[in-house]
């Protein structure tokens, strides 16, 4: 166990980057679950690196806005998608998701297939490179989540399902090329899922301050012992979320 890699100059963005993230995945995650759609986020991502792949398999430049458009653009074309077949099919919308989720890795892996670093993109689009993010990476994803925080109650997320899918892919989107498809998922659905039934606003500050501790609990166990951080971010999350989940609490009265 190495205390000497507990750097804040290391340690700290990676965790901004994280609470960025939470900002909007744990109301989004909410959400989620109340839709009970809950692979919607895995099928998004998905898609939105879809997007990226098929940037890159045109030659366009990893950090260029082409890329971040093409990425945007895949991911609301699912949201579109996604709300026709909430309308037209909503008994099998589950299923539908989760078909569209492996159509994209499908796609995914076949314009991979003749790239020699296949692997290695495929592996920092799962897991992602938290730990190496900078202010400047977080920057966008702060923007946009600020935004979409403010613009919340007039767009009523909660209430228009087209509103809902629209800030799903863009949130998503913007921090799926930052820590993820992994982290992605991990930060929507774990939060939402430990705090589901507690009064609001409670729940929602709950489920923040979980999510928080499971960065920063991840974060430092992964680099006192030299393993990915992603991955172990993930566990993390996991495990908060089960401690809080047996923790008493207010409830609300639609469970």
């Amino acid at each position: 166990m190495n205390l000497s890699a507990l750097d804040p100059d290391i340690l700290l963005p990676p965790l901004v980057a994280g609470l960025a993230v939470l900002a909007t995945h744990v109301p989004l995650g909410q959400q989620v679950l109340r839709r009970g759609i809950v692979f919607i986020d895995l099928a998004i991502a998905q898609i939105a690196g879809l997007g990226v792949i098929a940037a890159h398999a045109l030659g366009w430049e990893a950090e260029g806005w082409r890329v971040q458009a093409a990425a945007l653009a895949a991911a609301l074309t699912g949201a579109a998608l996604f709300h026709l077949t909430e309308r037209r099919w909503p008994q099998r919308q589950e299923a539908l998701i989760g078909s569209a989720f492996v159509l994209a890795a499908a796609l995914g892996i076949l314009l991979l297939a003749s790239d020699p670093h296949a692997g290695e993109q495929l592996k920092d689009l799962l897991v992602g490179q938290i730990l190496w993010v900078n202010y400047r990476d977080i920057l966008p994803i702060g923007l946009v989540s600020l935004v979409a925080l403010a613009l919340w109650p007039l767009l009523r997320v909660g209430e228009r399902p087209l509103a809902f899918y629209l800030v799903f892919a863009v949130m998503v989107t913007a921090s799926v090329q930052l820590v993820g498809v992994y982290l992605v998922f991990a930060s929507l659905i774990f939060p939402a899922l430990a705090v589901q039934g507690r009064r609001a606003p409670g729940g929602l500050a709950l489920g923040y301050a979980l999510g928080g501790i499971g960065y920063l609990l991840g974060l430092a166990v992964s680099a006192m012992l030299d393993l990915p951080s992603g991955s172990v971010i993930v566990l993390a999350l996991a495990l908060t979320a089960l401690v809080t989940a047996k923790l008493p609490g207010p409830q609300s009265d639609d469970r």
